[in-house]
């Protein structure tokens, strides 16, 4: 039997968990796995906040997760050429290589939106803004030790963090939590720490029950946050955060954390893609014209046929769609019917900082809410699970 060669581009969430599937599906079949990413590191995506608070490493080498029977390719891929079933890409000293594939899984995910440079600030966006986020806020708190001006002092004990989505609400509780310690540390009553979190819906959660909401709410109220509902943050000057309202608060940092987009990479690729930038696929997450490639998480468009609803951009997503494709592939090898998309169940865990966490599911109508050491548990194994961490 013909010798195949099967190329995962991305080593995120979903391209770990593609590969992982696709090679356990199609175990005993001669196929060569490569996987291709610009670093040689998978990156904890979602757990940011971490290296934003303390010294932390949420990167595993690609190695670890893989230590036999996959190559590895550090590069960026730049195009797909779908008449010669070969990409091209940049190698880790910028030149131009191609490489031909039987199988295809584009797998790049997405990025975190940033706000212009003129809106100030640090936007979330990777690890380095996630250090220059700790070194602020903790150069800070040391200054206001000394200062004499009570508006300075309290300006510089005070951080917004713009965006209130799932990560938002993490990062704020993860930096109240930690500003709190520091500030007993140095001396200063941790109730002149103030963390606000600018949320433009009206009540948090909205993918999610109102009720689990207000439990949030009350949870991060406790951990030393303001919430500011239906406000939205324009941009932070001198210290000053103006918010849409025309209300102003002063800041010693403003964290922006505004969700995420398709990797813009996708652009060009010549792969289709939907107005938003994510790649079009059909139900068994084949990329339109395009044979012998799929594409799953974040950077795909991937809706249920039967119920129309489209996968949001989440790992827990990415890696239900991962255990499909495998089947899907197989499938497709033996010219057999592939299994359809089906979409994951309502399913959210939130941190709320150490040792905190909180739980939502819906079954049978009605809202399952976990809270305490229960919720976060279940929130770490969910960080680990993603990250393929037993």
């Amino acid at each position: 039997m013909k010798e195949r060669t099967c190329l995962i581009i991305g080593g995120g969430y979903a391209g770990i968990h593609a590969l992982k599937a696709v090679r356990e599906t199609c175990k005993g079949r001669p196929i060569r796995f490569i996987l291709i990413d610009k670093e040689p590191h998978h990156l904890r995506k979602v757990l940011l906040f971490k290296p934003a608070v303390a010294k932390t490493d949420i990167s595993i080498p690609l190695k670890t997760l893989f230590p036999e029977g996959v190559e590895f390719v550090q590069g960026t891929v730049t195009s797909i050429k779908k008449k010669e079933k070969t990409i091209l890409f940049l190698n880790k000293n910028s030149q131009e290589q191609a490489f031909p594939y039987d199988i295809l899984i584009l797998a790049i995910g997405s990025v975190i939106r940033q706000p212009e440079p003129e809106q100030g600030g640090i936007a979330l966006t990777g690890v380095e803004a996630a250090e220059a986020v700790r070194d602020k806020w903790l150069e800070n708190m040391r200054q206001a030790v000394h200062e004499k001006q009570p508006s300075e002092r309290e300006r510089l004990l005070t951080i917004a963090v713009a965006g209130a989505g799932i990560s938002g609400i993490e990062t704020a509780a993860e930096l109240a939590f930690a500003m709190r310690a520091e500030a007993k540390n140095l001396g200063i009553h941790p109730d002149e720490v103030r963390v606000y979190l600018i949320n433009a819906q009206d009540r948090l959660f909205t993918e999610g029950s109102a009720k689990m909401g207000r439990k949030l709410e009350s949870a991060l109220t406790d951990g030393g946050v303001t919430i500011l509902h239906g406000q939205k943050a324009l941009h932070e000057r001198d210290g000053i955060l103006t918010l849409a309202s025309g209300r102003t608060l002063a800041v010693g940092l403003c964290v922006w954390s505004l969700g995420l987009q398709a990797n813009p990479a996708l652009r060009s690729m010549g792969v289709p893609l939907t107005t938003h930038g994510q790649v079009v696929v059909d139900q068994s997450y084949r990329v339109a014209g395009t044979p012998g490639v799929y594409s799953i998480g974040d950077c795909a468009r991937i809706v249920d046929p039967a119920s129309g609803q489209a996968d949001t951009m989440t790992c827990k997503e990415a890696s239900g769609q991962a255990i499909r494709l495998g089947k899907i592939v197989l499938a497709d090898l033996d010219g057999i019917p592939a299994p359809v998309h089906k979409s994951y169940m309502d399913f959210y865990c939130v941190g709320l900082g150490p040792e905190r966490g909180m739980v939502w599911t819906r079954k049978w109508g009605l809202d399952i809410i976990l809270t305490g050491k229960l919720g976060w548990k279940l929130r770490q194994f969910t960080w680990n699970i993603g990250s393929m961490i037993k």
